[in-house]
C-alpha cells in the first residue's frame, strides 16, 4: 500500500467510526438495505457497497488468487475484485482478553465468529488478500502447495455450522493440535491470574499482591513485538515452528526450574516487609512474556493449519484449550491444593498440605511442555513460505491509526471504562478469604460459575447481532457497577458464626451476576470492534483496539490493590495476659497491622489485630464513582465532536 492509499483509508476509517460510534443514543439501524444494494449493481463507487454486499462477495483467499491468475490478461475486473482485502496475520492474536480470572472462555467470542452465529457484519470483516496484489500472488506461488496445473476449484459453501467430526480428517487433527498449544498456554495462565495470588495472600498485603499483577502485563502488550514475530524465522525450521519450538523449550526449563523452588521464593517473596517479591514477579514476568509471544505465533499457524471454510474452528480451539488449561490451574489445583479439601475427600490422617503443591505442579507441566516440544519438531511439518510481513509498514499503519481522533477517544474510553470495577475483580476474593471464606469454597464457587461463563457468551454474541454492539456494551457496563456493589455488601455481611449454605449460595449468585456483565460487555465491545475496523487495515485495528482494552483491565489493578492498603487502618492490640501459646515474641505496645508480615506478628505473639478502617470499601466506591464521571465527560466531549 503506497503513502496515497494509506491516507484514503485512514480517512475513510476515520468517517466510518463518526458514523458507527453509538456511544449516546443513536437508533438501531440496519447495516443492509436493498437500496444499498440496487446502487451497487448500478455501478456506483466501492464506498457505498453495503456491509451485507460485501459479505455476499467474500470467498477463499487461495481459490479467488488462483482463478486472478489465470484471468491477468483481461482488460476488466468485477467489483468484488476492485473491492480485495489485504490479509494481515496479527487479526488472529488481536481478539485476547488477558488474563483475568476465569476469562479464558471469553477469547473465543473476541474474532466475531466464535459461535458460528454472527452475522455478515462481522464476517465481511475478515482479512483476505487483494486479488490485484502482486505481492500476494508472489506469496501464493511461493507455496508449495500452489499449482496451476488443474482448474480453479469450485466457491466453497459457507461451513460455519459443520459439526467437527464432519471436518476432513486433516482439519480434526490440526484442531486437536491448536486445542493442545493452548491448553499449555493456558496452564501458566491460569496460575499467574488465579491461583498464585490466593497462595500469596498468606506472606503478602494486598499491595504487595499489586507488585505481582504486573506479571501478567506482557499479555496486554503483545501487539509491540507481535510483527517481529510475524516478520522474522527460519526457512528451514518454519514460519510459526520458529518461534513455537525453542519458546516452549524455555518455558518448560523455566517451570521445572521453578518448581524446585516454589514454596521457598514465595516465602523469601514476604521476606523483609515484601521487598522479595520482586524477585518473584520478575520470574512469572518472564514466563508469561513467553506464552504471550508464544501466542502470537499459535494465531497465526492457526489460519494456515485449517483450511478456508472451516476457520472459524481456530477460535474454536483457541477457546476450548485455553479455557481447560485455566480451569485446571485455577479451579481444579487451588481445590487440590488446600489442605482442608484434601483432607476432607482423601485421607483419614489430616496433614497441613494438599494433594498438589505449587513446586509439583510446575514440575509436571515443564516436563510436559519439552515433551510435547519434541513431538512437534519431529512429528508435525509446518508448510514452507517465503512470505513475509513487513515489520515498518506494520508499525507505520499501527501510528496512523493512532493518529485518528475517534480512534484516541476509544482509547481513553478503554483505558478508564475498567477501572470502576477492578475493586470487585482484584480484591473481593482476596478479602473474602481474608474473612475466613475456604480455599475449597471459592474453588467450587468458580467452578460452579465456569458453566455459566460459557453459556453467556453464546448468548451475548447473540444479542451483538441483533442490537449495536455498543448499546449492549453500555447496558453490561451499567450491570458491572451494579455487580461491583453487591459484591461489596456481600463481603460486608460475612457471618461472624462462619459460613452457611444460605451466605454460600449468595457468594455463587454475586459471582454469577459478576461473569454475566463482564462476558457481555467483552463480547459486546469485540464485535464493535470488528464493525468499525477497516477491511484494509482490519487486523492492525483489531489488534490494537484489543490491545488497549486488555491493558485497560490489568493496569489498574497494580494502582488498586495499593490504595486498599493505603486507605486501609488496623492496630495490633497487645494481650491483657501472657498467652501460653506464644509463637514469637509477646506484644507489649500497639502498631499498625495493615501489611501481611505486622499482621501475623501480631497474632504469633498474642495480640489481636483489629481492623477499625477497611480500604477495600472506600476504594470500591471512589473508583466507581471517578469512572462514572470520568465517562460521563467523554461522553459530553464525543457528543460536541459529532455535533
Amino acid at each position: 500500500m503506497d503513502a496515497y492509499n494509506t491516507r484514503r483509508t485512514l480517512g475513510d476509517s476515520s468517517r466510518r467510526i463518526d458514523h458507527d460510534l453509538e456511544l449516546v443514543d443513536l437508533p438501531s439501524t440496519s447495516t443492509s438495505t436493498p437500496q444499498g444494494v440496487q446502487q451497487a449493481r448500478k455501478g456506483n463507487k466501492p464506498e457505498e457497497i453495503t456491509p451485507h454486499t460485501r459479505a455476499s462477495l467474500e470467498d477463499s483467499e487461495n481459490q479467488h488468487l488462483i482463478s486472478s491468475i489465470a484471468d491477468l490478461d483481461s482488460d476488466t475486473e468485477s467489483d468484488s475484485s476492485q473491492m480485495g482485502r489485504n490479509s494481515n496475520s496479527t487479526n488472529a492474536h488481536s481478539q485476547k482478553r488477558g488474563t483475568s480470572t476465569g476469562s479464558g472462555s471469553q477469547n473465543s467470542h473476541a474474532n466475531g465468529h466464535a459461535n458460528g452465529s454472527m452475522n455478515k457484519d462481522l464476517e465481511m470483516r475478515r482479512k483476505n488478500a487483494a486479488l490485484d496484489s502482486p505481492t500476494q500472488t508472489s506469496n501464493l506461488m511461493s507455496r508449495e502447495s500452489f499449482s496451476l496445473d488443474n482448474e480453479p476449484p469450485p466457491t466453497p459453501i459457507h461451513s460455519s455450522n459443520v459439526g467437527f467430526f464432519d471436518l476432513p480428517r486433516q482439519d480434526r487433527r490440526n484442531f486437536l493440535l491448536l486445542v493442545l498449544l493452548y491448553f499449555l498456554q493456558g496452564i501458566p495462565m491460569g496460575l499467574a491470574g488465579g491461583s498464585v495470588p490466593f497462595l500469596l495472600k498468606k506472606h503478602l498485603s494486598y499491595g504487595q499482591i499489586g507488585i505481582f499483577t504486573l506479571a501478567s502485563y506482557p499479555y496486554s502488550l503483545k501487539l509491540l513485538w507481535s510483527p517481529i514475530v510475524d516478520a522474522v524465522w527460519s526457512t528451514k525450521v518454519g514460519r510459526r515452528k520458529s518461534w513455537i519450538l525453542p519458546i516452549q523449550f524455555f518455558s518448560g526449563f523455566g517451570m521445572i526450574y521453578m518448581g524446585g523452588r516454589a514454596a521457598k521464593m514465595m516465602v523469601d517473596a514476604g521476606a523483609e516487609d515484601g521487598s522479595g517479591v520482586w524477585t518473584f514477579t520478575l520470574w512469572w514476568f518472564f514466563l508469561v512474556f513467553l506464552c504471550a509471544t508464544q501466542d502470537i505465533a499459535v494465531d497465526g499457524w492457526a489460519l494456515t493449519l485449517l483450511s478456508t471454510p472451516h476457520l472459524s474452528y481456530a477460535s474454536t480451539a483457541q477457546t476450548v484449550g485455553l479455557t481447560a488449561g485455566q480451569f485446571l490451574s485455577y479451579t481444579v489445583f487451588l481445590a487440590f491444593e488446600s489442605p482442608n479439601f484434601a483432607n476432607h475427600w482423601f485421607r483419614q490422617i489430616p496433614s497441613d498440605k494438599g494433594v498438589m503443591t505449587l513446586g509439583g505442579y510446575l514440575t509436571f507441566w515443564g516436563y510436559a511442555y519439552l515433551i510435547v516440544t519434541l513431538g512437534l519438531a519431529f512429528l508435525k511439518r509446518e508448510e514452507r513460505t517465503k512470505e513475509r510481513d513487513g515489520i515498518i509498514t506494520v508499525y507505520k499503519s499501527m501510528l496512523g491509526i493512532l493518529k485518528l481522533r475517534n480512534i484516541q477517544s476509544i482509547i481513553i474510553i478503554h483505558l478508564i471504562a475498567k477501572i470502576g470495577f477492578q475493586a470487585n475483580d482484584a480484591v473481593t476474593n482476596l478479602k473474602l478469604l481474608d474473612k475466613g471464606f475456604s480455599q475449597e469454597d471459592l474453588a467450587l464457587t468458580v467452578l460452579i460459575d465456569f458453566p455459566f461463563e460459557i453459556g453467556i457468551g453464546y448468548y451475548a454474541g447473540q444479542w451483538s447481532t441483533a442490537h449495536p454492539p455498543i448499546h449492549i456494551w453500555c447496558w453490561a457496563f451499567i450491570g458491572r457497577l451494579v455487580a461491583a456493589v453487591l459484591a461489596q455488601a456481600t463481603v460486608m455481611m460475612f457471618p461472624k458464626d462462619g459460613v452457611q449454605t444460605l451466605y454460600f449460595l449468595a457468594v455463587i449468585a454475586s459471582h454469577i451476576f459478576s461473569t454475566f456483565t463482564s462476558t457481555v460487555m467483552f463480547v459486546a465491545i469485540s464485535a464493535f470492534h470488528a464493525k468499525i475496523a477497516d477491511p484494509v487495515i482490519g487486523g492492525t485495528y483489531m489488534t490494537l483496539l484489543a490491545t488497549v482494552s486488555n491493558l485497560g483491565g490489568t493496569f489498574p489493578r497494580f494502582f488498586i490493590l495499593k490504595l486498599v492498603d493505603t486507605f486501609s487502618v488496623a492496630t495490633c492490640i497487645p494481650p491483657s495476659n501472657s498467652p501460653p501459646d506464644l509463637k514469637s515474641s509477646l506484644i507489649t505496645a500497639p502498631f499498625s497491622c495493615v501489611q501481611e508480615t505486622e499482621k501475623h506478628r501480631c497474632i504469633e505473639g498474642g495480640g489481636t489485630c483489629e481492623m477499625t478502617r477497611d480500604g477495600y470499601y472506600i476504594t470500591n466506591v471512589e473508583v466507581a464513582g471517578t469512572t462514572v464521571k470520568s465517562l460521563e465527560t467523554e461522553r459530553e466531549i464525543l457528543s460536541e465532536s459529532v455535533k
